[in-house]
């Protein structure tokens, strides 16, 4: 695989959550879940094609890296999930979520270590 491709270009991400309002036009917010945890639920679709336009089969993605923090300038927390080519459509709930605006991230690895370039950040508003 040419380091052209440089790999798959994400599509998009849905963010909605629990435990208050949100500050983004594409988040939505429910009530507070159980224990009092604040969390946010964020969805996506993964890509079909490539940066450059090429095609991008399921068979090809090997991982999700969901990147947040409070600082949008500056995601310092990370999750990997490891099974990207099970299904088209994922989604991740984060919790532990403090209280304040929280922003999010999304990048796809292929099978060959290939990294898209990161999703447009969305945000979710935990309050108390």
């Amino acid at each position: 695989m040419s380091g052209s491709l440089i790999a798959a270009a994400f599509l998009g991400a849905l963010l909605t959550g629990c435990g208050g309002g949100s500050s983004s036009s594409e988040t939505s917010s429910q009530g507070a879940i159980g224990n009092g945890d604040s969390k946010a639920l964020l969805s996506w679709t993964a890509p079909s094609t490539r940066v450059n336009g090429d095609g991008i089969s399921m068979g090809e993605l090997d991982s999700y890296i969901i990147r947040y923090g409070q600082d949008a300038d500056n995601l310092t927390e990370q999750v990997v999930i490891s099974d990207a080519a099970e299904d088209a459509t994922m989604s991740y709930t984060v919790g532990g979520l403090s209280q304040g605006t929280w922003y999010f991230s999304i990048q796809v690895q292929d099978t060959s270590g290939l990294l898209s370039p990161p999703s447009a950040i969305v945000s979710k508003t935990i309050q108390s």
